[in-house]
């Protein structure tokens, strides 16, 4: 072998070892690179700062805590001005006893107990509210997790293939040496142009996929759709969950959170409606000026009759009980949802945990195995080039799918978290957990 050929041996496997250094450390260079690196958890806390679609609901939230204090109100007074004229259309104020003018003050009441259960119906309403901001939020957390997880295995393979590129490169320099001392033949020279071919058209075709996802995180943050993004170079390493999670997870699942609220909302409006059946009350007091006669003071109490209520206040209490049995159905229907998603995220994250080490302890070193050989081989006149095309293949899409596998471990992760409940958003603003 000649001395250009011993030192691109060298070159060639001092590089190879680099890279397969550079891969496991995490080290990249992606399209986003001349933007600062991005921390997954300062994504997550700008989303929940500027989701305008989680601001909205938390507004909502807000207009249903603040009509929890009128909704046990009592109805405003009304100030009644009556003049009483026996001789009319003469006047005879002060000439005739009955003549008089009055001002009467009159308050519509609540039968007892109508107040509080009033405020209490609002206030579950206000927790339901709460409870579909909080479930928001969760699955708010998830999205733009996931949406980093796959930003880091797309910065993760252009890495990996800018590598790829820079061994053909040198590959290339010993195929050409080879060709044109005649030790070798011109298909080696078009394979080998062609794997060059193809790691363009892969890298192209990552360009506009990761634009797509900085799209998306964009949105989720309230970002213009083209505004740059920096490179994902560190995904954490998910904590393991405690055995019982499937259970936990179910129990807080965002689904049933809100389902639960909605049964104590329908409970509340239930007792209302109960207790509009009763009839409304009210009283009222009157001075009468009849000017040099005796003043007269009037006192009123009424109670409404109920003359309606079949067709009225007992079909609103039939309807609220209806409203009552849906809400049971669907809290039901939220948790069997729930324990079918926690045994499902389960089961992902068995696989994943799996498949993860799988790649790093098995199939990720052996491909780097069998592409020095086939290379070492090759280049001392012992190998073809369609060897070390496939070897070098199966190295490369090794190592992008332990990216893919580990940015879909991540996004498992933070669907369970989703489920069961994460960090809050104050922890996630501080830098906090992932």
């Amino acid at each position: 072998m000649s001395r250009i050929a011993g030192w691109l041996v060298a070159g060639a496997l001092g590089f190879g070892a680099a890279c397969g250094a550079a891969t496991a450390a995490g080290a990249a260079t992606a399209p986003g690179d001349t933007v600062a690196p991005v921390v997954i958890d300062s994504l997550v806390a700008e989303a929940l700062a500027r989701s305008p679609a989680l601001a909205a609901l938390r507004a909502r939230e807000a207009a249903a805590v603040a009509r929890v204090a009128p909704a046990g109100a009592l109805p405003d007074p009304m100030v009644e001005v009556m003049l009483q004229d026996v001789g009319f259309p003469t006047l005879t104020l002060g000439e005739q006893e009955m003549s008089m003018a009055s001002v009467e003050v009159r308050q519509g009441l609540l039968w007892p107990g109508r107040r509080r259960t009033r405020r209490a119906a609002a206030s579950a309403e206000a927790g339901l509210a709460g409870a579909g901001a909080a479930a928001l939020r969760r699955t708010l957390i998830a999205e733009v997790r996931a949406g980093a997880a796959e930003l880091y295995a797309l910065d993760r393979e252009q890495a990996i293939l800018g590598s790829a590129r820079e061994l053909l490169d040198l590959l290339a320099a010993t195929v050409a040496a080879r060709y044109a001392s005649g030790d070798g033949d011109q298909e080696a020279v078009i394979k080998q142009q062609l794997e060059r071919a193809r790691l363009d058209e892969r890298i192209a075709d990552l360009a506009a996929e990761r634009a797509g996802v900085v799209a998306e995180l964009n949105r989720l943050r309230d970002r213009p759709g083209g505004a740059p993004l920096g490179m994902v170079a560190v995904l954490p390493e998910p904590p393991v969950p405690a055995p019982d999670w499937p259970d936990s997870a179910a129990a807080r699942a965002p689904g049933v959170t809100v389902q639960r609220a909605a049964l104590r909302a329908a409970e509340r409006r239930l007792e209302v409606a109960r207790l509009d059946d009763r009839p409304g009350l009210s009283a009222g007091a009157g001075y009468g000026y009849r000017d040099g006669y005796d003043p007269v003071v009037t006192l009123r109490l009424g109670v409404e009759l109920p003359l309606w209520r079949g067709g009225k206040q007992a079909a609103l209490r039939r309807a609220a009980a209806w409203e009552l049995e849906a809400a049971r159905r669907d809290l039901a229907g939220a948790r069997a949802d729930a324990d079918a998603e926690a045994a499902g995220l389960a089961a992902r994250r068995r696989r994943d945990e799996a498949q993860v080490a799988l790649y790093r302890e098995a199939i990720v070193p052996r491909t780097s195995a069998a592409f020095d050989a086939a290379r070492a081989a090759y280049l001392a006149d012992r190998g073809d080039f369609a060897t070390v095309a496939e070897d070098f293949r199966m190295w490369l899409d090794a190592r992008v799918e332990l990216a893919r596998r580990e940015a879909r471990r991540y996004a498992t992760w933070a669907s369970g978290e989703a489920l069961r409940g994460g960090p809050d958003a104050g922890a996630l603003a501080t830098g906090g957990g992932s």
